[in-house]
């Protein structure tokens, strides 16, 4: 399987581009053989920092799509759904906390996720975040490099947005855009495909994200409903509550929230 890299498409998403992105996929990072990745170990997190994709201030998202539960426990925020059917709004806004390694984290969400990643290594492991926030921009070089290396492969240009959005995603459709979503890595082996999921990072990310907000976002029966690819790497914040839940059920955040709405 080819190594994901995560992708992006700009500011403006033509209705055309959004079908064509029907099956992308969100996450994934620059990974290739084993070291190629950043390798700094991620140990403690910096103090928050202010912002946004473009440089502005930032605050929370209009809210277009939480979920009345969310909103009751005060974490509405955090059940945001960004797929490849339901986009992130334009002006999206947040405030990020910078991690050592170079990452970025909705600060919301920072405190569990230091105290996952502290538990974790605590086991004995060496988990690494590879990729986190990305922005617009971001995910639209990606996006355009995944689309440019198939034309090169010999993919019909008119054929290779298509087949881009079913490894990467859209630029806004990508949860990274949020500043919830993280790929995480066992530093033994940084690469992104399904044998990720035999490290013992992920098999104690498995075991235990959803204690501290935390669940596996795309689970490999779950593709049918989420639009994007088994990806045993990518951790999604939802609140403890809801992870909870998601993670007892053995459902994906879209039947989560449509049980919400019932």
């Amino acid at each position: 399987m080819e190594k994901k890299v995560c992708v992006y498409m700009g500011r403006r998403l033509t209705a055309t581009l959004l079908l064509l992105a029907m099956l992308g996929g969100a996450s994934g990072c620059s990974a290739g053989a084993k070291g190629q990745t950043d390798t700094q170990n991620w140990t403690k997190l910096e103090s928050a920092q202010p912002a946004d994709s473009r440089g502005e201030q930032a605050p929370v998202a209009d809210g277009q799509h939480q979920a009345a539960a969310g909103q009751e426990t005060g974490e509405a925020w955090a059940l945001l759904l960004v797929n490849p059917w339901t986009p992130l709004a334009e002006d999206y806004q947040l405030t990020l906390t910078q991690l050592k390694n170079g990452q970025a984290v909705d600060e919301r969400c920072y405190p569990d996720l230091q105290e996952m990643m502290d538990a974790c290594r605590a086991d004995g492991l060496e988990p690494l975040i590879c990729s986190s926030y990305r922005t617009w921009e971001k995910q639209e070089k990606l996006y355009q490099n995944k689309i440019r290396r198939l034309i090169d492969a010999g993919v019909d240009p008119e054929l290779a947005p298509e087949e881009a959005g079913k490894v990467v995603a859209v630029p806004g459709t990508s949860e990274h855009q949020l500043g919830l979503a993280l790929d995480i890595v066992d530093t033994s082996y940084q690469v992104l495909d399904e044998a990720q999921e035999e490290t013992a990072v992920q098999q104690w990310l498995m075991a235990h994200s959803w204690e501290y907000g935390f669940i596996l976002r795309y689970p490999s029966d779950k593709s049918d409903i989420t639009g994007i690819i088994y990806e045993p790497w990518h951790y999604r914040y939802v609140g403890r509550a809801a992870a909870k839940e998601i993670y007892e059920q053995g459902i994906c955040l879209e039947e989560y929230l449509a049980q919400l709405e019932q």
